[in-house]
């Protein structure tokens, strides 16, 4: 799991790719040094929610620095979703306010402006900074729609987190799209214009 780098080094990586509804959010998460107890780290997505939470707490009081950064539906809706997750990653690194030596990204590609970036596939699975920051962009996105179910709570966003499930997607022919819905998306963009 462990990147055998030396150096200032940034992992970065995105949660909130595939929802129907809510922001992409970006994590940078910066390291001088990789901790000797890194047990547990891992792609967010393999993790269960209170492990996750334990790792977010630990990362953050462990890491040199970390950065967030978000796309909202809205800009979802204009840039398109790789964009839009480019762009969340971009407000992530300048969110850190460091320079790393390496700016390692989960997927196949580069933050523009920085030539020191370095895409790996299945990265979250593969190395420590980016499952780092797969983490704290998970539970970050988390809590986000955990604040919106209080507004929307006949979505059960605090379950569902926008996702496609049944739920959700039942919620959605019955009460119609929320200002957090992404219209651009198959699911969403049918239920338009029948409200």
């Amino acid at each position: 799991m462990a990147c055998h780098l030396k150096g200032i080094i940034a992992g970065i990586d995105e949660a909130g790719r595939g929802p129907l509804a809510g922001p992409v959010v970006s994590s940078c998460v910066v390291w001088q040094h990789i901790p000797d107890n890194i047990c547990g780290v891992n792609d967010s997505k393999l993790l269960d929610k209170k492990v996750r939470e334990q790792l977010f707490q630990w990362i953050t009081e462990n890491a040199y620095t970390i950065g967030i950064g978000i796309a909202d539906n809205k800009e979802i809706e204009e840039l398109n979703i790789l964009k839009a997750s480019l762009l969340s990653m971009e407000r992530a690194l300048k969110d850190a306010q460091i320079t790393p030596d390496l700016i390692l990204i989960d997927g196949n590609h580069k933050i523009k402006g920085f030539y020191q970036t370095k895409p790996v596939i299945k990265g979250d699975k593969k190395c420590f900074f980016i499952a780092c920051a797969s983490i704290i962009a998970k539970v970050t996105r988390d809590k986000i729609m955990e604040t919106y179910h209080e507004t929307y709570p006949e979505y059960n966003f605090k379950e569902n987190k926008g996702y496609a499930t049944e739920e959700h997607k039942h919620a959605i022919k019955k009460f119609g799209i929320t200002p957090i819905h992404r219209k651009t998306f198959r699911g969403v963009r049918e239920y338009i214009d029948h409200f």
